[in-house]
């Protein structure tokens, strides 16, 4: 039996070595959190995890390689939510589409608002972090565009509506929940699904009919 394969405890290496990194994952998270990730240090992100400090390099080169991770991570889990949230409601009106997908994220950020704090750029980061973070947001952004176009007619996609609409309520579903997340915003959770879920539904229907406004152009007086 290989090295890998040995068990301690009742546990492969394998899956000691996932454990450790998650350990340091949660770790950095908090420290993320509580914005204290510029004076963080192997050091003491294993002290806090409980770990030898060599076994940070078994999963990670660097502080930033961590912090990336912390990002992904936090980003793969919303993705994953939102997609489990309305996909299953395909064949369902836009509306509950969107509730769906809006009910999924608010529950991964307001479960642990660690990860809304992180994500949604509650706290400042390192630059390393700082692009990661915008880069992961741009996705974002990008699939919801990817998906508006199958839900509008041509009118909104040939307009500049069809990409500034989607990244202003990314920003803003962004910035709510992470007021809510913070307790800053005094609402129970299913209050805010159903106010972000409207919001989002009269700007898709005032965007799609300026949208079409422009591409008809001025229209003469009838009187």
């Amino acid at each position: 039996m290989s090295t890998a394969e040995r068990k301690y405890a009742g546990d492969s290496a394998a899956t000691r070595t996932l454990r450790r990194r998650g350990a340091l994952i949660d770790v950095a998270l908090t420290e993320m959190a509580e914005n204290r990730w510029r004076t963080a240090t192997v050091e003491a992100l294993c002290r806090s995890a409980k770990l030898n400090k060599r076994y940070f390099y078994e999963s990670f080169d660097g502080l930033d390689a961590l912090a990336d991770t912390v990002i992904e991570s936090i980003a793969a889990e919303v993705a994953e939510a939102a997609v489990g949230g309305y996909v299953p409601l395909l064949d369902r009106p836009v509306r509950e589409q969107a509730r769906g997908a809006i009910a999924a994220v608010v529950d991964v950020l307001g479960d642990d608002p660690r990860k809304a704090l992180v994500l949604l750029g509650g706290v400042p980061t390192t630059p390393v972090a700082h692009e990661k973070r915008t880069a992961v947001i741009a996705g974002l952004t990008a699939a919801l565009i990817a998906h508006a176009r199958t839900t509008h007619d041509l009118s909104l996609e040939q307009d500049s509506l069809a990409s500034t609409a989607p990244a202003f309520v990314i920003g803003g579903t962004a910035q709510t929940i992470l007021s809510w997340a913070g307790g800053d915003l005094s609402v129970t959770r299913d209050r805010l699904v159903e106010d972000i879920t409207a919001l989002w539904m009269m700007l898709e229907r005032d965007a799609t009919g300026l949208a079409r406004s422009r591409l008809s152009g001025p229209t003469a007086d009838p009187a």
